[in-house]
């Protein structure tokens, strides 16, 4: 039929079979014309409607696209007028073949529909895919008949010139559509919709990723910032896809959660029926029953306790069916790479024996190399895109899992929240997420890896027949040996974790508390923790990495092993059986393309069984239980502001309630004072209003907004200004009303950027009141309308406290109007309040106003008694005593006698102190009086503006993070090499070669063994000789496994001793460098290097490093083996070397800066993450969760983007290397063709195998170099923190004598001390001596250097000048912790460490149980430890958190009465405690330090002024030094206004 539609002969063979072969015209006319035309109009209706769906505007024309339309308006004239021509022609005369008509006709509506599509692409910004491959469809069948044709012109056949031009003329412009096509079309519209060209990029530069050159080039040229890495598309973003992932979840969750009631109930059902069969006999007595009792509680809480069961696998299926779409995507390129995978054994096959026959037409052989290279270049593509897809994936996995993740920490009930430390959550975030990215990137080799070990084992049967059953068994029994090594290395892995996650909480507490342990010289003791948890670790990292090599080991034998049973079985079953060339290297490359699924297996199963882990923790986490709000109302229309209804509360449903039964009206406006002693259950009663605890019974019912002002002040890192206005827009006229308010405008002063100096982690460079005052300002510029104040006021000195009450919290404050319920310890305040409650016990006691409650007599009006004579002179002078004038008030503004701590002193301007110094010389107290005020009144006291725009030192305190350009140097490598140990490596690359020449070896023993089927062609093949190529090949292929065993073994001991190593120098040198370090780091940067760094130096680098090697050594030797059979190779190796090395440098340039990029932009994420955990409480209760959920997914965002670019790269390496890979297989081929007379089937089997080889490995050399490199970083960041500036040494060679200090006199001679070294002078020639056995109170105002006083002492500072001497012994000359040891300090903030509660008082066992005992009795603590059930064993959970804020500080007492130094400095010791213990303690201090010398940095006068005598410091300098009584004489004297103002003038008269 097809013969009469083109009036000639369709299909001829004898065409083929000549050396000038061609095909029939028919045939080229026909079938060739009609596959790219059947391609496009099959899918175009398809295509359109897909364009219609995602349409959007309509973008504006472009040179680009009118340049397409012209040329395809070209075409339909040549089709037309050939058409005409045609039909001009064959008018009148026998009409020509109707090919000629249809094909036409047929152009002619194709190249519509093409102008149709061009068009439509228009509305739509992604490029035609459909229309590339149809044009280069066109161009490959459209060659032949082309050749066909110059081959008739060139015969000087010109029947039909006209239509041989039009053909050409088409064709030629077809081409230049191509090349047109290739360019990416942008349009001004994408232009500003977004800069991420991946979106406009055209069809032909997005599967070369061609559209990434520029920042490619532009990493190369200079240093890549995170203002050059493109921004995500829209739908990448982290928003867009937790959505869906939100939907698809929350259907899961709930079909597990009823999953899980079924197991419960079944559960129960099940031990109900046990325990009546096992019913309890008349004769029992009743001790039996309790025990049988507790047996059964134990059995219950171990069966179905909340830690084993929960909701479970719904979170796989929820990732599943978020991320489908691009699943089936990547499923389908990795079904066409696989395939063609097995279409290269086949031309190897066919290239043999195209090489043994000399008859065969040389086309053939130009023909299977070009068929090599077409196949070659398709399997790049679709693994590419393969491999795209899957890290897409995988990255945006991790992505939704961390935005979960901390989208469920902003609901979880505060009980589920106590299972987890914040090392823990940060955990989940960062290891958890991380491995389902690592086990994204595999998912597809579940079904990939069967199928090709099923497609090679065909493929083999037919080469080999039944002989490969015996290679089949070697395999199989593999199997188990390989599953038993994975159980065992799972077991070992989740013992690891455990232990990493120890380490990091413990690691955790020691930066938060460093100060502390730089006081009491607790370094050691905690070294130690850490470092036996670290040997644990290594311990079982050594055992998992022995593991591995052996896994490897096994998996390197197995090919060798499966190949040598196989080919001996094969020869010794039958004697015709003789291995010839085709036959063994065809099945050498089947044997070579199983070696990579079986080698996945192993990862696969290890990888699988950490998603299974993670899988759980996570599962456990996003389903463990919300804040339960069921029992907490919001009813507007209510009368009261808050409203109890018998409502009890507890922390946790196993313990006794912390709020019982409490009902109380609170109306709406009203000022409510809650007391009562520690530990009664005020913050308790607070934090139920805001949902934080788990409700019992009863109802809460709220009306409004809540603020919300911790006890512990809650700071973020940012500004000043960002912590007040938190989130709301600033409003300049409020925003100043609340500075001068909570007494924050003095402080601006102070700081070197006013309200917009950075404060670090924590607040660390502010002192308590400082934070404590910010955290109030937040609530108050929050304009909420209920303020839940919890003890606010203790922080902060007396007369600021007084100044906070009057101008915010009391009756004529900023919040008059609200309703205000606050905790306090302050007496005197309460006269003002509406009403009172007494706590004691987790009840109201008493309740109602001042006046009420005194008459009842009960215990309030007892305590106040108690107190109120001690107080009275401290409270009365300045509240509600009207004849103070404006001026007076105003001075209170100065938190005189509160102290900003050393930090933020540091970081004070020269012109403040400069103004300070000013103030302190004028000694007439009006002039003192009005020039304050009137700084502060002044106009200046908007936040100050730096007159000229120079940073000044100290405005940044936290510094940006390093990141390290340009190349890694070469001394990191060294040191990483160093920290293995030199003789290791040296026998370890020994090992190595020993494998490469095993494997050379073999190759080529493998080659002359075939060449026996040449030599004995007709002819017995003699036993002896085929024994010994047997015994030979078999011998080469185990010293491969044997070489790369020892060289495992040999890098695994080199690894740990060099994590042993590097962990140890990082360790010790954080643990000494100076306490200015920590001021300036953020503690997220050093757990960082602890957690991330560290486990690269475990995990990843040794892999990195042995890979590199193998890979490095696996190409020289194939690169070797090639130039050995044919030498000309080496010309095309060199070019192809250059094109190799120029593509690695370019890349490794910018992947190395991308990778850094991502590390640095990884740590804000856990940073922010752990701040969130950390101030949880206030972020709910200020109902900001979304604000710092959008913040969150914005910096998930920011390092979304660095990785996604980072996974470009690769695959832009990748595409270009592959390429050079296939050209290396493609000239072998050609080389093969070319010099076929003087090669045999041996040797080019010998060649191709090999070849066909190397594009996987130099793909992996590339990839193991940039690895390595970026890996590598890991060392030099762990590096810069061993580099780390140290403090003095702990122990020199000159120790005090072991009773030193006997009597405990200090001396200060001219002694000044500096911050930093560009800093100003903090103190300025103390010269002072404090005798023996003295109690000297320190004062005076914020940045006067009382702080800076103690921190000279313990030498947390170090003198600029001068000297301080301890019994005569100069305290510069001795080690730190000989100094420290016999020091003792009570700091401001009380902090505790997870441990027991006797580590926590004395990590050292140095003291007996007794002392111990004694030491909490003297601190009023020990009924409170003798009523918890461990006692002394009793658990302290992190950072305290199961001891009220008063009960720490206790303890911290106990510290300082254990250690019982001859020294003590008090430094506000009793901010957080009641009147009553405050009292206890003073008492304590008295009695128990008589003895010892006191020095007590006050924030309340009253606690100093029964001193010997009071240092009054200003600017660094002693102003007045005297007894109290003699100073308050002194009627012009900074002590004497001080007294004045905290109402103590009086005091006189009872010394």
């Amino acid at each position: 039929m097809l013969e009469e539609f083109c009036n000639s002969t369709f299909w001829n063979a004898s065409y083929l079979d000549r050396p000038d072969a061609d095909l029939p015209l028919c045939f080229e006319q026909t079938l060739l014309v009609w596959i790219p035309l059947g391609f496009l109009w099959l899918l175009a209706p398809w295509h359109l409607f897909n364009t219609y769906k995602s349409r959007t505007k309509k973008s504006s024309l472009t040179k680009l696209y009118v340049t397409k339309q012209v040329l395809v308006v070209l075409l339909l004239m040549t089709s037309v007028i050939e058409l005409v021509f045609t039909i001009v022609e064959g008018w009148g005369q026998t009409p020509g073949p109707a090919v000629q008509y249809t094909n036409l006709c047929l152009s002619i509506v194709t190249w519509l529909l093409v102008l149709v599509i061009h068009h439509c692409r228009r509305w739509c910004m992604k490029d035609s895919w459909l229309l590339y491959i149809f044009w280069v469809l066109s161009l490959v069948c459209g060659v032949f008949q082309l050749q066909t044709l110059i081959r008739i012109l060139l015969k000087g056949s010109n029947s039909n010139i006209v239509g041989f031009c039009l053909y050409f003329i088409s064709y030629g412009i077809q081409v230049l559509i191509v090349i047109i096509s290739s360019f990416s079309e942008r349009t001004p519209e994408t232009k500003t919709s977004s800069n991420n060209p991946s979106a406009t990029a055209s069809f032909f530069s997005s599967i070369t990723f061609s559209w990434f050159d520029s920042i490619i080039v532009k990493g190369y040229k200079q240093p890549l910032t995170l203002e050059d890495v493109w921004d995500l598309n829209e739908e990448e973003k982290t928003e867009a896809v937790s959505k869906i992932f939100e939907k698809y979840m929350q259907v899961e969750v709930k079909k597990a959660k009823k999953a899980l009631q079924k197991r419960q109930q079944k559960r129960k059902s099940q031990e109900t029926s046990e325990s009546r069969m096992n019913g309890p006999s008349t004769s029992q007595s009743q001790d039996n029953l309790v025990l049988e009792d507790m047996k059964q509680k134990k059995k219950k809480k171990s069966v179905s306790g909340t830690t084993n069961d929960f909701a479970r696998s719904w979170l796989i299926k929820t990732l599943f069916k978020t991320f489908r779409d691009i699943l089936m995507k990547s499923f389908i390129f990795k079904l066409i790479q696989d395939t063609l995978t097995f279409l290269s054994p086949q031309l190897l096959k066919l290239m043999i024996s195209f090489a043994s026959d000399p008859s065969t037409y040389a086309w053939v052989g130009y023909m299977y190399s070009a068929l090599f290279f077409v196949v070659a270049l398709l399997q790049s593509f679709s693994l590419q895109w393969y491999f795209q897809s899957c890290f897409v994936l995988g990255m945006t996995v991790r992505t939704t899992i961390m935005a979960s993740i901390y989208r469920k920490t902003l609901t979880i009930s505060s009980n589920a929240r106590k299972q987890y430390t914040i090392g823990e959550t940060v955990n989940l975030m960062s290891v958890d997420a991380q491995r389902f990215m690592d086990m994204t990137n595999y998912i597809h080799l579940l079904w990939s890896c069967p199928f090709q070990i099923v497609l090679s084992i065909v493929f083999l049967w037919m080469e080999l027949g039944p002989s490969v059953l015996a290679g089949l068994g070697v395999m199989i029994l593999l199997i188990p040996t390989n599953a038993m090594l994975a159980t065992k290395s799972r077991a070992i892995q989740v013992e690891n974790m455990k232990n990493k996650d120890k380490r990091l909480k413990l690691m955790n507490e020691i930066l938060s508390g460093i100060k502390i342990l730089k006081y009491f010289a607790w370094e050691p003791s905690f070294m130690e923790q850490i470092q036996g948890i670290r040997k644990k670790e290594l311990k079982n990292l050594r055992s998992f990495s022995l593991l591995q090599s052996i896994v490897v080991f096994v998996f390197n034998l197995a090919p060798v092993l499966v190949s040598v049973v196989t080919f001996t079985v094969y020869v010794l079953v039958d004697t015709n059986n003789v291995l010839d060339a085709q036959k063994a290297f065809t099945s050498i490359t089947l044997f070579n393309l199983l070696r990579f699924p079986l080698a996945m297996i192993p990862m696969l199963i290890s990888t699988m069984l950490q998603v299974s882990v993670s899988t759980e923790r996570l599962e456990k986490y996003l389903t463990g239980s919300d804040l339960d709000m069921s029992n907490i109302g919001q009813d507007v229309d209510s009368g009261k502001a808050i409203q109890f209804h018998d409502a009890s509360f507890t922390w946790d449903r196993n313990i006794e309630p912390a709020v019982k039964n409490v009902t109380l009206d609170i109306k709406t406006g009203q000022l409510v004072a809650v007391m009562g002693a520690v530990g009664s259950g005020k913050s308790s009663l607070m934090v139920t209003i805001l949902g934080e605890m788990e409700p019992i019974h009863g109802h809460i019912n709220i009306k409004g907004s809540i603020a919300y002002v911790p006890q512990q002040s809650w700071i973020q890192n940012g500004t000043l200004r960002d912590n007040i206005l938190f989130g709301n827009p600033l409003n300049e006229k409020r925003y100043q009303q609340v500075l001068e308010a909570c007494a924050l405008l003095p402080d601006l002063k102070i700081l070197p950027a006013g309200d917009l100096t950075e404060i670090g982690e924590k607040g660390i460079n502010l002192s308590g009141g400082q934070k404590q005052r910010i955290s109030l300002a937040r609530a108050v510029y929050n304009n909420s309308d209920i303020y839940i104040l919890d003890d606010p006021l203790s922080a902060v000195d007396s007369h600021v406290g007084k100044h906070l009450f009057s101008k915010v919290i009391g009756p004529n404050g900023l919040l008059k109007d609200k309703t205000r319920l606050l905790v306090t310890h302050g007496i005197h305040f309460l006269p003002q309040v509406d009403e009172i409650l007494v706590l004691a016990n987790g009840t109201i006691v008493e309740k109602g106003s001042y006046k009420t409650l005194l008459a009842n007599r009960a215990t309030f009006a007892k305590n106040l008694k108690l107190y109120a004579k001690q107080n009275s002179t401290e409270g009365e002078a300045t509240v509600g005593d009207g004849n103070e004038s404006e001026d007076e008030d105003d001075l209170e503004l100065m938190p005189s006698i509160e102290e900003v701590p050393n930090e933020a002193v540091s970081l004070a301007l020269t012109r403040e102190n400069n103004f300070q110094r000013t103030l302190s010389r004028r000694s007439d107290s009006n002039r003192y009086r009005n020039s304050l005020r009137n700084s502060l009144k002044a106009g200046n006291m908007k936040p100050k503006q730096r007159e000229h725009e120079e940073v000044v030192k100290g405005q940044k305190l936290i510094e940006k993070e390093v990141v390290e350009t340009g190349t890694v140097k070469l001394s990191i490598f060294l040191k990483y090499l160093d920290a293995m140990r030199w003789w290791l490596i040296t026998f370890m690359l020994i090992a190595y070669l020993g494998n490469s020449v095993g494997f050379v070896g073999s190759n080529f023993w493998l080659s002359e063994w075939t060449n026996d089927s040449q030599k004995y062609w007709n002819q017995t093949y003699p036993t002896s000789q085929r024994d010994m190529r047997i015994g030979v090949y078999g011998a080469l292929g185990f010293s491969q496994g044997f070489f790369v065993l020892l060289a495992g073994l040999l890098s695994t001991f080199g690894a740990i001793h060099a994590s042993r190593t590097l962990h140890t120098q990082l360790l010790d040198n954080i643990l000494r460098a100076p306490m200015s370090f920590f001021d300036t780091t953020p503690t997220g940067r050093i757990v960082n290097r602890f957690a991330g760094d560290i486990s690269m130096l475990d995990d990843t680098i040794p892999m990195s490093f042995r890979s590199w090697i193998l890979c490095f050594l696996g190409i020289i030797s194939t690169l070797i083996m090639i130039s050995i059979a044919t030498p000309v190779f080496v010309a095309v190796i060199i070019p192809l070397a250059i094109v190799y090395i120029l593509v690695q440098r370019f890349y490794v340039a910018t992947s190395r800066q991308l990778r850094r990029l991502d590390s640095v932009t990884k740590s804000p994420i856990y940073s922010h993450f752990s701040e969130t955990v950390t101030g949880l409480p206030i972020i709910r209760a200020f109902e900001h969760q979304q604000r710092f959920l959008k913040h969150n997914e914005n910096l998930v965002d920011t390092n979304k983007k660095c990785v996604f670019s980072w996974i470009i790269s690769n695959r832009w390496l990748a595409i270009r290397l592959e390429l050079v890979g296939n050209l290396v297989v493609f000239f072998s081929a050609l080389l093969m063709v070319i010099y076929r007379s003087n090669l045999q089937g041996d040797i080019v089997g010998l060649v191709l195998s090999n070849a066909l080889n190397i594009t996987q490995t130099l793909n992996w050399l590339v990839r193991m170099t940039s690895e390595l490199e970026t890996n590598i970083v890991a060392v030099e960041r762990i590096n810069e923190y061993i580099k780390v500036k140290n403090e003095a040494r702990w122990i020199t060679e000159k120790r005090p004598p072991r009773d030193w200090p006997s009597k405990g006199e200090i001396q200060f001679t001219n002694y000044e001390v500096r911050y930093r070294p560009e800093l100003d002078l903090t103190l300025h020639g103390i010269t002072c001596n404090i005798k023996s056995m003295e109690k000297v109170g320190v004062v005076g105002r914020t940045g006067a250097g009382k702080s800076s006083l103690t921190n000279c002492l313990f030498r947390i500072l170090e003198a600029a000048g001068g000297q301080i001497t301890i019994d005569g012994l100069d305290i510069a000359t001795i080690g730190l912790h000989d100094l420290r040891n016999k020091l003792t300090i009570i700091p401001q903030d009380p902090i505790l460490f997870t441990g027991t509660l006797r580590m926590n008082l004395d990590p050292f066992n140095k003291y007996l149980d007794e002392e111990v005992w004694k030491a909490l009795e003297l601190a009023h603590l020990k009924p409170f430890v003798e009523g918890l059930a461990q006692g002394l064993s009793y658990e302290v959970s992190e950072a305290g958190d199961n001891f009220s804020v008063g009960q720490r500080q206790l303890l911290c007492l106990g510290r300082a009465l254990l250690r019982k130094s001859k020294i003590l400095i008090l430094d506000e010791a009793t901010a957080a405690v009641d009147l009553e213990t405050d009292n206890l303690i003073q008492a304590t201090i008295r009695k128990e330090f008589s003895d010892c010398t006191v020095i007590t940095i006050a924030h309340r006068l009253h606690t100093i002024m029964d001193s010997d005598r009071v240092m009054v410091l200003d600017s660094g300098k002693i102003v007045e030094y005297d007894s109290p009584h003699k100073l308050l004489q002194r009627s012009g004297g900074l002590f004497y206004l001080m007294a004045k103002d905290a109402g103590i003038e009086g005091f006189n008269t009872s010394l």
